[in-house]
C-alpha cells in the first residue's frame, strides 16, 4: 500500500476483528490507532464528500 501511495491502510489482527475495529494507518506512516469500523467508514465517506483526501 505505501508503494503505491493508498492514502489509507487497513490493518486487521485477532483482536480488531473481535472487536469489530481496525488499526488505521496513514501514508507516511502515521498510526491512528484502532478504531471502530463504522467510524473509519463515516471518516473516510466524509472526506471523500468534502473532497479532503490528499493523493
Amino acid at each position: 500500500a505505501q508503494l503505491r501511495k493508498i492514502p489509507y491502510m487497513l490493518v486487521v489482527g485477532d483482536r480488531e476483528a473481535a472487536a469489530q475495529a481496525a488499526a488505521l494507518r496513514v501514508r507516511g506512516g502515521k498510526d491512528l490507532g484502532a478504531l471502530p469500523v463504522t467510524d473509519i467508514v463515516t471518516k473516510l465517506r466524509t472526506e471523500r464528500d468534502t473532497r479532503a483526501l490528499v493523493p
